[in-house]
């Protein structure tokens, strides 16, 4: 089934990229910096990256914001929150926050690819409040508990 999610190019970002699929099989859409003005981002730096769009998902749909691999690989820059949740009742400009966890200085310029867009499924689900959970294997071990190997 086919989801049609509305995208709206705000003022001021006409000459930026909206969203894209650089591949026929790609599951991401890359987002594209629109900065008014070159953002260096040092070792240890965040900053919040506005893209030029926002968009309306139906009800059901989320859009889930990820790192690029090879911004990660050649340069230590990836996302914080990951992955990002922008949710269908949100209408606010569609904003990035990178942190750079290289080395180097890294500059992003207008129109840089700076992240991937993917949309998901949300499951329609409901809490229910009981006094006892049903018992597995695992029970409550988490955060490494099984080991190294």
């Amino acid at each position: 089934m086919l989801n049609y999610v509305q995208i709206k190019r705000l003022p001021g970002n006409e000459d930026v990229h909206l969203p894209q699929k650089m591949s026929e099989l790609a599951s991401g859409f890359d987002l594209y910096a629109a900065v008014e003005e070159t953002v260096t981002l040092n070792p240890g730096q965040r900053a919040l990256i506005p893209t030029g769009f926002s968009l309306a998902m139906p009800a059901g749909l989320e859009a889930q914001i990820r790192p690029r691999s090879g911004l990660a690989l050649k340069h230590g820059i990836t996302c914080l929150n990951t992955p990002g949740t922008i949710d269908a009742d949100y209408r606010g400009e569609i904003k990035v926050l990178l942190i750079n966890l290289g080395q180097e200085p890294f500059a992003i310029a207008r129109n840089e690819r700076i992240a991937q867009m993917v949309f998901q499924t949300v499951p329609a689900v409901e809490l229910t409040i009981v006094d006892e959970l049903s018992e597995t294997v695992r029970g409550s071990g988490g955060f490494g508990h099984t080991g190294k190997n």
